[in-house]
């Protein structure tokens, strides 16, 4: 499994994926984050799925770019090229692999912005090359481990949210199902692509980088939820003969 998360914001864009990688029992560490840039000319594509399926697909697009990445004016463009080598892998191994037991799943997140795009755009891929574009409304998506992250980036997170509190958000997200699934975890890769910049920031970072902030995180949750206004839960504590004696009576 894997956890890659897109965040799409009034200032731009951020990209955010773990880089573990689990094979039975072993468990290594790769990259999730492909980066293409030029001038004026920017994007990333983030996948889940079969690493096989996914080194061959972006092997396929990475030579179809080679030639072909200057026709690219609109993001959606390269999104649908992408999307034909998604196909073209199903097409090849998809019968092996379901003979194998193993289902072809391969998830895309694409993120950017090329010339004539009027701010930076934000697609999911599904396995059979179609995709659908991340809008305004829920301005964010998830591959891989979806269920743990999800509720924190619901109730903070929306299109007028800065870059740096989305990018504090989808820490959290990632923290959340860190210490939730077993095969998500540190390090941790960031990709950030401001509005009109055409220029992506890319870091990566260790537990020992980031580990204060989860630990601040924990200690702000524990004196939220003690100092919460539960005066009417907390009757749930209490004995109320009154009410006992009411549904004595009643029966």
């Amino acid at each position: 499994m894997t956890y890659c998360l897109g965040i799409f914001s009034k200032e731009g864009i951020i990209g955010l994926a773990d880089t573990r990688i689990t094979s039975g029992s072993e468990t290594t560490t790769s990259k999730k984050i492909y980066t293409v840039q030029r001038e004026k000319h920017s994007y990333f594509i983030m996948t889940s799925g079969l690493r096989s399926v996914r080194d061959k697909a972006i092997t396929y697009f990475s030579e179809v770019i080679e030639d072909q990445d200057k026709e690219f004016d609109k993001l959606y463009k390269a999104v649908n090229k992408f999307g034909e080598q998604v196909k073209r892998v199903a097409a090849e191994d998809g019968q092996d692999l379901k003979e194998s037991g193993m289902n072809f799943n391969l998830h895309a997140i694409v993120g950017g912005q090329l010339e004539n795009d009027s701010q930076p755009k934000l697609y999911l891929l599904y396995p059979q090359g179609n995709w659908i574009e991340i809008g305004e409304g829920t301005p964010f998506v998830i591959i891989g481990n979806s269920g743990f992250g999800t509720p924190i980036l619901k109730r903070s997170i929306n299109f007028q949210s800065s870059l740096e509190f989305g990018l504090k958000s989808a820490f959290l997200s990632f923290d959340a199902t860190r210490i939730s699934a077993n095969d998500v975890d540190y390090p941790v890769d960031t990709v950030v692509l401001r509005k009109d910049e055409f220029s992506i920031i890319e870091h990566r970072f260790a537990e020992k980088d980031l580990g204060h902030i989860a630990d601040f995180w924990n200690s702000k949750l524990k004196s939220a939820i003690d100092n919460l206004p539960a005066d009417t839960l907390n009757n749930a504590l209490n004995s109320n003969k009154e009410d006992i004696r009411v549904r004595s009576n009643a029966s």
